[in-house]
């Protein structure tokens, strides 16, 4: 039995809403000063948000910066997939489609992103960074149409997370003319998966001792 989702009050609605406004402010601090309280106070100043109510926003400091900041970049992303015909798509076009949303709207950020991924490459924050990466490719994947329950389902994202990671980290460098290196490179990682089956014969066997991924979670974990 899953767990009941957390209730969201009024003040936890606007206090979420807040921290969301103050996050947006400082991005284009973060490229200068870092996932950082310099960042956050020149966000805060910008927003008009009081700086005592900002200090309180993000207690964990620049590890809870960037995960709201990916949990934001997921959501828009699922957004602007609803507003795509993806039933007229091939699954692999569903899904290079959504890693290119979620980096184009963010190419206005991408030394923050930078920066970010430095934040998460930190040996304490190894199960956030698990978590953010988890959280993307399985909502990829929801959106992409997936309903696999048995092995299929680590096995898939398990390979998406491979094609996602490598693609941002070529986009971060990609000086093309609309990242067109990029999207090309993309396409390749995606076709190399798709030759690979005895990689996926080989995760699959481990994959079987598992756990029901149900059990643990039956929609995307997005918000």
């Amino acid at each position: 039995m899953t767990s009941a989702a957390p209730r969201r009050t009024p003040r936890n609605t606007h206090r979420e809403a807040l921290r969301e406004r103050l996050l947006e402010a400082m991005l284009p601090h973060v490229p200068f000063d870092g996932w950082t309280h310099a960042a956050l106070r020149a966000g805060a100043e910008d927003a008009g948000i009081a700086l005592a109510t900002a200090a309180g926003m993000f207690p964990g400091g620049a590890g809870e910066m960037v995960e709201l900041f990916n949990k934001i970049a997921d959501r828009r992303m699922l957004e602007a997939l609803e507003a795509r015909d993806l039933a007229e798509m091939k699954i692999r076009e569903r899904i290079a489609t959504a890693i290119r949303l979620r980096l184009e709207q963010n190419a206005a950020h991408r030394e923050a992103i930078r920066l970010g991924l430095s934040v998460l490459a930190m040996p304490q924050n190894a199960a956030l960074a698990a978590r953010c990466l988890y959280r993307t490719v399985n909502g990829i994947w929801y959106a992409a149409g997936d309903t696999s329950t048995d092995y299929n389902f680590y096995t898939k994202r398990g390979l998406l997370a491979g094609v996602y990671g490598s693609t941002v980290l070529y986009w971060l460098n990609d000086r093309s003319d609309g990242f067109s290196d990029s999207w090309d490179f993309l396409d390749r990682r995606i076709a190399d998966v798709m030759r690979v089956p005895q990689v996926i014969g080989r995760i699959g066997r481990i994959a079987e001792h598992l756990p029901n991924p149900l059990r643990l979670l039956r929609r995307p974990t997005v918000r």
